[in-house]
């Protein structure tokens, strides 16, 4: 006589207009394979489901892996979306049914542009969180009392778990076993889906994307001038200079039409075009510092390793094209 498996947690993805269907689809099969694991173990399974907001804004599963079993969703997924995150008013109804489900135990979770539906709810104030790096600084304008971490991949802060880029649900996804079915079957399905469970960080694939459309034009002029330069041997006194401003004020100013302090800004920049050399060319990494504008190979590498959490050889060993294509300095 067969039993009814053991359901450990339902996991609900929260679908809306155009989300992302790759996600959707994809992180149910994950964890339909890391229950089939934990099953073959003699554990317990995942259930899944998919919520919907019907024309009335009451909500339903319109999915379930296990339509037979009564129960509530312990966490719940908002997926991003291709065209780019939800405005206010498309968030609001969403938002308002996670704080409800959150009032009753359960843990949310995002991924990608999902994070501007999760913060909507106001539970993320003053709390860490991720988004795609490329939506950070529209996050930070729309949320300023939560601290945005674009350059991690996965948060994980107790009963709110947020995830970057558009493939950073693979990342969700693992954790979520991780803390649902623990590691053994963590490692099993990411060995058959050939994903990589230690850590990756969102750093080690955005490119620097500075501010540009800030409106104070003097520091836009610094800012075009760098970039011609990619910031080689160029000290403050120069760019406040450039923007015939006092140097205080250029430094107030310039922090706050980027987001970062000239230095910060100027590494930045360097680091950028090092990564394309890296890519691109056979240069040692003493050769590039050079070139970038570090007469100290071993401040670069520093620099290098915080702004990219990789060490410069790591990067190369990792993102190299294997070319030796002609790179201006």
């Amino acid at each position: 006589m067969s039993t009814a498996p053991r359901i450990k947690a339902e996991i609900g993805l929260v679908l809306y207009a155009n989300c992302q269907a790759a996600m959707v689809h994809g992180i149910t099969d994950l964890f339909a394979i890391a229950s089939h694991f934990s099953a073959a173990r003699g554990g317990s399974q995942i259930r899944v489901s998919h919520w919907s907001m019907d024309g009335a804004g009451d909500f339903s599963r319109v999915s379930d892996s296990h339509p037979e079993e009564a129960g509530n969703p312990a966490i719940l997924i908002v997926p991003g979306r291709l065209s780019g995150p939800a405005d206010a008013e498309e968030a609001a109804p969403y938002a308002r049914w996670l704080r409800d489900r959150h009032g009753q135990g359960a843990t949310l979770a995002s991924s990608c542009g999902g994070a501007f539906i999760l913060a909507a709810t106001g539970l993320l104030s003053g709390r860490p969180a991720t988004t795609h790096w490329l939506f950070a600084d529209r996050f930070r304008a729309r949320f300023p009392d939560v601290r945005v971490e674009p350059e991690r991949m996965v948060i994980e802060d107790g009963d709110i778990i947020t995830a970057g880029g558009l493939m950073a649900w693979t990342d969700l996804g693992m954790r979520i076993v991780d803390r649902l079915l623990g590691p053994s079957v963590m490692i099993e399905t990411g060995k058959f889906l050939l994903i990589d469970p230690s850590g990756r960080e969102q750093r080690h694939y955005s490119s620097f994307a500075p501010r540009l459309t800030h409106g104070d034009e003097p520091i836009l002029r610094v800012q075009h001038w760098l970039q011609q330069g990619a910031g080689r041997g160029v000290s403050v006194s120069e760019m406040a200079g450039r923007a015939a401003l006092e140097e205080r004020t250029f430094l107030r100013r310039f922090k706050t039409a980027t987001g970062m302090r000239p230095v910060e800004y100027l590494q930045h920049l360097r680091v950028g075009k090092a990564r394309e050399l890296l890519e691109f060319t056979r240069r040692s990494v003493d050769q590039i510092a050079w070139t970038v504008g570090y007469e100290d190979a071993t401040a670069f590498r520093r620099v290098f390793n915080r702004v990219m959490g990789l060490s410069p050889g790591e990067y190369r060993n990792r993102f190299s094209s294997g070319a030796d294509l002609p790179i201006a300095a």
